[in-house]
């Protein structure tokens, strides 16, 4: 695969990934969630969204 077309998809995906992370972000647990499983999927996409900082800056270093 050509460096541009992967940095691209990667870039497309990262995307992505934010943009479900906010959605998450907003999101309350359900009524039917208890309050450590709402913290649990809210901490996952945290996670989330910090390894995707950590790739793009690691990815602009280059």
């Amino acid at each position: 695969m050509y460096p541009d077309l992967y940095l691209y998809v990667e870039r497309a995906r990262g995307r992505e990934l934010r943009a479900e992370a906010a959605r998450q972000r907003q999101c309350r647990p359900d009524r039917d969630d208890s309050l450590v499983r709402g913290l649990e999927k809210r901490l996952g996409w945290v996670l989330v969204e910090a390894g995707l900082r950590l790739v793009h800056r690691r990815a602009v270093d280059y």
